[in-house]
């Protein structure tokens, strides 16, 4: 079952830790978990969710050693490694992306999404990005959002995918954070794949003069060699 519970082992061997380090951190309070009979319980849902806040937060070297907890937990040793310029095709790419409020940013980036031909429900995909911006805004100090929905949509997706737009201004999108102009769409099919892309594109994002690249891209073809030159880098 995709949705079923860790327990403290299964989570151990999914986080490569010690399950005395998994019981600690639980214990403390670090880890969404609950006892039943006096076991740890840990709904994955919930622990996905603390992994895409851990790597929302974390620096470069945190960036890398996340990925590489989930680039081990795949389940077959020959799983390529995640590329975001291989995830981001030319159709879903605007620069300038015309918007000039928080709505009109999530619908232009719904739309640019579905010129892939990927994303077959437009109005659910939307709804999905609201609500999990009503939750928790993903706009970040750096003026770049990374759009999502709380979990994966794979009935409505093709394939995974990532949509890219840059306004020609800063909008306001989230509180407590400077104005946004780069956005990011993360179109993800299964949880774990998710984490592994917003992990990879986190450390693109980090890399020095990328972010100041990206908002003086001439076109989609700039922008996208911009990626393809970071994630080299990396």
């Amino acid at each position: 079952m995709p949705y079923s519970d860790f327990d403290l082992q299964g989570l151990a061997r999914y986080l490569h830790l010690l399950p005395a380090q998994v019981a600690k951190l639980a214990d403390r309070g670090h880890l969404p978990g609950r006892k039943v009979s006096g076991e740890w319980k840990f709904a994955k849902a919930d622990i996905h969710l603390w992994l895409e806040r851990r790597i929302g937060v974390s620096d470069e070297g945190q960036l890398l050693e996340v990925e590489g907890v989930l680039n081990r937990s795949a389940p077959s040793p020959q799983e390529q490694e995640v590329s975001i310029a291989e995830l981001m095709p030319l159709e879903a790419i605007a620069v300038p992306l015309g918007a000039r409020t928080r709505a009109s940013v999530i619908d232009s980036m719904v739309k640019l999404a579905a010129q892939t031909g990927w994303l077959w429900d437009t109005d659910a995909m939307a709804e999905a990005i609201r609500s999990r911006e009503d939750m928790h805004t993903t706009a970040l100090a750096n003026g770049v959002a990374l759009l999502h929905p709380r979990r994966p949509l794979p009935k409505i997706l093709a394939q995974a995918f990532v949509a890219v737009g840059v306004t020609s201004t800063g909008i306001p999108f989230g509180t407590d954070v400077p104005l946004t102009d780069v956005f990011f769409l993360i179109a993800s099919t299964e949880d774990r794949g998710h984490l592994r892309t917003l992990a990879r594109l986190s450390r693109i994002l980090t890399a020095p003069g990328f972010v100041e690249s990206l908002r003086s891209a001439a076109d989609a073809q700039a922008a996208r060699q911009l990626v393809v030159e970071a994630e080299e880098k990396l």
